[in-house]
């Protein structure tokens, strides 16, 4: 396929409130800010509409999807732009009554056309003595998600998913060219891992990765890395925040370098199948 122009993206770099009405107040000026440097696709971070570590002051503040002020109000910037829209992740209540931590891309109509619940949860303790239990308060998806943005075959996936390098096989095996990483990186793993981590699934799915961060102290009392990245197919630096300020990082993405990129590395067509070495299963084609 033959890509007429450029895809000028903006990343939104975040430090979300602990209410929804208050984070869209916050990020809505950095949205128009990357609209007017002409970017037609624009994503934010994981936790775009809210983020409040206490549970007891999370569940009752959590919406619908349809009933987010957050969700609605970037809904309609959508439109009013005319641009592309990714919210990275909002934190929303399922009908059943669980929560989700949920990707939603919206068309320049302001139509939701994708939804992606995150697959993976944040389980860990880390050896700064700082722990998550992200399955406390989510339900993990179980499904992987690739959508279209214009001409962008996007592969949607949420912050931790970025150390499960077989979503992002699937996803480009499934045509994924751009890999939307939204995060909310602790301060410990970003300084070690952030930057490494994202070239790496940039290089061995031959796709462009697109992270936009959560940066700096919260309300809840959290630290997030920031460091918003974008990476190109080959595993170049496309542009970088080397900061965890709020802020807009406008690139341009030439969609045709993924497929340059996966014909001098086929890796993707050439890997094979195979067996062991302990459970006798076989591997992915």
């Amino acid at each position: 396929m033959a890509y007429l122009t450029p895809m000028k993206v903006g990343l939104i770099q975040t430090r979300t409130p602990a209410d929804q009405t208050a984070a869209l107040a916050h990020v809505l000026p950095l949205v128009r800010e990357a609209a007017a440097e002409g970017a037609t696709f624009i994503a934010t971070p994981e936790g775009s509409n809210i983020l409040q570590k206490d549970r007891a002051k999370l569940f009752p503040a959590l919406k619908s999807l349809e009933d987010d002020p957050f969700v609605q109000g970037m809904r309609a910037a959508a439109k009013e732009l005319g641009v592309w829209m990714l919210i990275g992740s909002a934190l929303v209540k399922r009908q059943d009554g669980k929560c989700a931590n949920r990707a939603v891309l919206i068309d320049p109509a302001g139509a939701v056309t994708a939804t992606y619940d995150k697959l993976h949860m944040f389980d860990v303790d880390l050896p700064t003595g700082e722990t998550a239990r992200e399955s406390e308060s989510y339900e993990p998806g179980d499904r992987a998600v690739r959508a279209d943005a214009g001409e962008a075959k996007l592969g949607l996936t949420i912050c931790y998913d970025l150390r499960f390098p077989a979503l992002y096989r699937a996803l480009a095996l499934a045509g994924a060219e751009v890999m939307t990483i939204p995060a909310a990186f602790t301060r410990p793993t970003g300084a070690a891992h952030w930057e490494i981590l994202m070239r790496a699934r940039a290089i061995e799915t031959g796709a462009f990765v697109l992270a936009p961060a959560q940066g700096g102290f919260h309300e809840d009392g959290r630290g997030t890395w920031g460091h918003t990245l974008a990476v190109g197919p080959w595993g170049e630096v496309l542009g970088h925040l080397d900061h965890d300020e709020p802020g807009v990082l406008v690139v341009d993405l030439d969609l045709g370098a993924a497929a340059k990129a996966r014909r001098a590395i086929p890796a993707l067509a050439n890997a094979r199948a195979f067996t062991g070495p302990e459970t006798g299963r076989e591997g992915p084609a």
